[in-house]
C-alpha cells in the first residue's frame, strides 16, 4: 500500500466562512478520531490530499505542529461538480492494528463465448487487514465464465493477513446475458410521419 507524508495545522476557525477562506488558499477541514481521543480538528493542503488520495486507502504520516500520527481516510467530502476536496475524516491506526476497509475489485480475464456482460454487486470488497498492509485493490478472473455464473467473496484470494469482513457466500460479481435492443415495431415510424404531415 501507498504511503505518504503529509503536514498540517491545528484549525481554529469553523463555519462555512471559515471553510471559504481554507479553500481560497488551497487548504481543506478534516478532524482525526480514534482509539477513544477527543478529535483533533485539523488544516491540510488540498493538493498533497488530492494526490495522497488517488492511492486506494493510503497511509498517512501526518505531521500536526510537530507531533506525528499515522492515520488513514475514513470519509472524503467532495465538491458535486468540480471535485475539489470540502472536508475529509482520518482514523488515527497504530502499526499492528486491524482496520475494516473496502478495497477495490479489478476483474482480469474473457468471458466464455456468447454475449455475456461482468455486473459488479461489489464495487469494492469489504476486508479486515493490518492497518500498515492494506491491499491496493484485489483481483477477480473471469475467465470462461458465461451468463449465470457467479464469485463468491470466499472465492477471491486475499493477501497474507487480510480477511473478509462480509459473508463469504456473498455474491461479488456475477455474469449476466447481454440483451439485445428490441426492433421498433413494423409500420410505427410510418403512423408517427403521417401523423405529423397530417397536423
Amino acid at each position: 500500500m501507498a504511503e505518504v507524508n503529509v503536514s498540517a495545522t491545528i484549525r481554529t476557525e469553523f463555519g462555512k466562512g471559515a471553510s471559504r477562506r481554507l479553500r481560497a488558499v488551497e487548504k481543506v477541514p478534516a478532524v482525526i478520531y480514534g482509539h477513544g481521543a477527543e478529535p483533533v480538528h485539523v488544516v491540510l493542503p488540498s493538493y498533497d490530499m488530492m494526490m495522497a488520495l488517488k492511492n486506494s486507502n493510503v497511509l498517512i504520516n501526518l505531521d500536526v505542529e510537530g507531533k506525528r500520527e499515522l492515520v488513514i481516510p475514513k470519509a472524503v467530502q467532495r465538491e458535486a461538480i468540480r471535485g475539489f476536496l470540502v472536508h475529509i475524516d482520518l482514523l488515527t491506526v497504530i502499526k499492528g492494528e486491524k482496520v475494516n476497509v473496502d478495497v477495490p475489485i479489478h476483474v482480469d480475464g474473457e468471458l466464455g463465448p456468447g454475449q455475456h456482460l461482468v455486473e459488479h454487486v461489489y464495487n469494492a470488497l469489504p476486508v479486515e487487514a493490518e492497518a500498515t498492509h492494506i491491499p491496493e485493490s484485489v483481483t477477480v478472473s473471469v475467465e470462461g465464465l458465461v451468463a449465470g455464473d457467479q464469485i463468491a467473496a470466499k472465492d477471491i484470494k486475499l493477501p497474507t493477513g487480510t480477511s473478509l469482513a462480509i459473508d463469504g457466500d456473498e455474491t461479488v460479481v456475477q455474469i449476466l446475458s447481454a440483451q439485445a435492443e428490441e426492433p421498433a415495431a413494423e409500420g410505427e415510424g410510418e403512423s408517427a410521419g403521417t401523423e405529423g404531415a397530417a397536423e
